[in-house]
């Protein structure tokens, strides 16, 4: 099949499934956590899947994905919650990447040549590699569905792409699920507050590496964000 095709029938199924999250009302489930919660009941023992091709489907079309990384927390419980929204952040983040740089190259490159996100994070990875991806990904400076998008038309590698996402979105993913359902389970009390200072703190700290690495190692994260 000629290549062209292929990739206008990929298209066209994206259009198709965009028209149906929006007629569906499905959109507005995933933005409204007490409908999110429905919608995972009502499918029964497949809620595990269907919250994971949620948030799939939210990094595809750059939906909010902190109400289904809370939503995680809080419809399966802290653990599971935050394993769960990992392992949709990485895989929707995953799906975006490849559909940037094999659907969709040549329209992303031309709708977003002039934006300022899209800018800095292919000169900040020309000059820095990977250093770039771990830092954003670290800090989410970009927006998350956005860095999806930018990295795809760059030259990393996928495997490369993914294994550091994963890990660098680990720890957000696991404080914000964690969190929200902990409050859930336990409601707000003393020991809840404790939790929420030491998360708080942990956050904190990971927010100053990018500094301390720019210093270190002397990179060029194309712009102004990480000066010390």
């Amino acid at each position: 099949m000629n290549k062209r095709i292929f990739k206008l029938i990929l298209l066209i199924i994206l259009i198709i499934i965009f028209y149906f999250l929006y007629s569906s009302g499905l959109v507005d489930s995933i933005r409204d956590i007490h409908k999110l919660k429905k919608l995972i009941k009502d499918t029964g023992g497949f809620g595990y899947l269907m919250y994971i091709l949620i948030y799939v489907l939210a990094a595809v079309f750059s939906l909010p994905a902190s109400v289904i990384t809370m939503g995680g927390g809080i419809l399966f419980g802290p653990i599971k919650g935050a394993i769960l929204a990992l392992t949709g952040a990485t895989l929707g983040a995953s799906t975006a990447f490849l559909i940037a740089r094999y659907l969709m190259r040549d329209f992303i490159t031309k709708k977003f040549c002039n934006n300022p996100i899209f800018i800095k994070i292919e000169r900040g990875f020309e000059k820095s590699g990977r250093d770039f991806l771990i830092l954003t990904r670290l800090v989410p400076i970009f927006p998350y569905n956005l860095q999806n998008y930018a990295y795809g038309i760059t030259n990393i590698k996928f495997s490369t792409y993914t294994i550091i996402s994963f890990i660098t979105m680990a720890p957000g993913a696991f404080i914000y699920a964690y969190m929200a359902g902990d409050i859930v389970q336990n409601g707000f009390n003393k020991t809840v507050f404790l939790k929420l200072f030491v998360a708080g703190t942990i956050l904190f700290i990971i927010s100053q590496i990018p500094k301390l690495l720019v210093n270190k190692k002397g990179l060029d994260l194309g712009g102004d964000d990480f000066e010390a």
